[in-house]
Formats: structure tokens, sequence, C-alpha cells
């Protein structure tokens, strides 16, 4: 499952970019982070069984599906994930899995089309975040994404002098291995001289604008689950350090009581290694599991 498939599968407005690993019959689906892309899910698939194909997207303005126009919003990207659903799943119901900003859209579209999945794992994601009115939301998304947002409206002269940005990275050069070097190494574009990021920065704040002011979109869709779900969670955050993306507050809050999500600390990973680690074959386990 080293080397995905790239298919253009077609969505409202344009095309979508999707990465399959694996030729099993089994559908899975998974949507990256808000700077990622569906490389990001290339460790998780090498751990599935043989019978498993993972569909991967970029999502529009990520990877190659940066020039697929909008509007973004995480209710457009939770109906490509159903447009998605709907075909790659032949009639029957598909597994959905999210990480960071994709946990949230994967929430939504469980949330929309129930009968689409047949299970929802988030990883590091899919809790509201409440956000005080009047908040500056650009100012809390530069101070949250740090280095990944700095990167975007930055070039560099080789592929080489990106890799090392992101060597530099405290959450991924202590952990440095060839999933991430590939999944690096995909987001790169631009001339000689000038490469850069695929990511669009419109789409990033944009979407990021939109995760901090949907809480209770999130709160009423995790109430009011239809499918069996898991919370897998980092206790290491997106710098590789404490907090962690969800705080142990939050996560007892809607893991417990009347909401049907059971949580698990996946010890020893960041918010990055928990998909780009050795932590990506509990991800998988877990993944595969949660359907009975």
């Amino acid at each position: 499952m080293n080397q995905p498939a790239e298919l253009d599968l077609p969505v409202e407005g344009g095309i979508l970019r999707v990465l399959r690993f694996g030729g099993g019959p089994r559908i899975a689906l998974a949507a990256h982070g808000i700077t990622g892309s569906g490389m990001s899910f290339r460790a998780m698939a090498r751990h599935l069984p043989d019978e498993w194909s993972l569909f991967a997207p970029d999502l529009r303005g990520r990877g190659g599906s940066a020039d697929t126009p909008g509007p973004y919003g995480l209710d457009r990207h939770a109906m490509d994930l159903c447009r998605l659903a709907r075909d790659l799943g032949g009639g029957g119901p598909v597994a959905l899995t999210g990480h960071s900003m994709g946990a949230y859209t994967a929430l939504r579209a469980a949330a929309l089309r129930p009968a689409l999945f047949d299970r929802l794992l988030l990883v590091d994601g899919g809790l509201p975040l409440p956000v005080p009115p009047g908040t500056d939301l650009d100012a809390v998304l530069d101070t949250t994404l740090g280095p990944a947002l700095a990167r975007l409206g930055r070039t560099y002269d080789t592929d080489a002098a990106y890799v090392d940005f992101f060597r530099a990275h405290p959450a991924l050069g202590p952990h440095w291995n060839a999933d991430i070097e590939t999944y690096v190494r995909y987001d790169v574009t631009g001339p000689r001289g000038a490469r850069r990021s695929k990511v669009r920065e419109a789409a990033v704040r944009h979407d990021g604008r939109d995760l901090l002011t949907s809480a209770d979109l999130f709160a009423a869709g995790l109430t009011g689950l239809g499918v069996p779900a898991l919370l897998l969670h980092a206790p290491l955050g997106l710098l590789g350090q404490e907090p962690p993306m969800l705080e142990a507050s939050a996560v007892a809050r809607w893991t417990g009581g009347p909401v049907n999500l059971p949580a698990e600390l996946v010890e020893g990973s960041n918010h990055y290694t928990i998909l780009l680690g050795t932590a990506a074959r509990t991800v998988a386990e877990r993944f595969v599991a949660l359907g009975g």
C-alpha cells in the first residue's frame, strides 16, 4: 500500500484528487487535516488488512485538488465526502475516518448522511472548540497552527530546502521517517528556485474560521451519532508538547454521559505522529475493529 493510485473523482463543481491505497473490496474514506493532504494516511493504510482499500482525497485547496474551486468550508468538504462515499460504496456504507480538521469534516458528513457510513473514527479532532465572541479568529489560527501556516507564504530554492523546513518542526523532526518525508514531498510544487506548498492559504483560513465558529454543529453531531464511533487522541499537541490538541477536560465532557463516543489516549504520540509515526498501526487496528 506504499504507492497509492491517483484518481480524479467528480464532486460538485469540479474534481478531487483522491489517493487510493490498496485494492481490496472493503472501502474506507479518510479526510486529512487543515494544511495536509491525503498522503497523511499512507502509514495507516499500510497497516490495514489486504481486503481493504483506503481512499484519501486531497480536500479542496490542497494537494492535487488545490485548483478545485470553492466555496470552501466544513459543509462543502463534508458534502464532498458524502459524494465520494456514495460513488465508491456501490450502494453500501463505507468506513469513515478523519484527522484533525478532517475529523470535524467526517463528523459533519456522518451527521448529514448517516446511511452512507458504517463507522466513524475521529483522530485527534472532532470535539467542539468554543471560542468567545469577538475573538480575532485569524490571530487564533496564526497562534495554533504556527509553522504549518507560516510555510504557506514562503518559497524554497529546492525540494530539499522544503523538506528541511519540516525536519526543523518540533513535532516531526525528532520522529522523522519515510512516511513523513513522502507526505512532505507530495506537498511541494512550483518552478525551480521557487518551490512552495500546494496548499492555498485562503482555503486554510476560510476553513479554520468555519471550524472555530461551528461548535454548536459539532456538538449536535456528537449527541446525534448514528454510527459506531471512537475518538483516538494524542497526549501532545501541534508542536510536539503539551497542551494536546484536545484537552483532557473536553475529552471527558464529550466521551461520557449521553454521548455514545468512547475515547482512547494513544500514548507516545503527538498531533502529527498519531498518523505519521508508529501509532498509525494502532489507528488502523482500531478502525478495523470499530465495525465489529
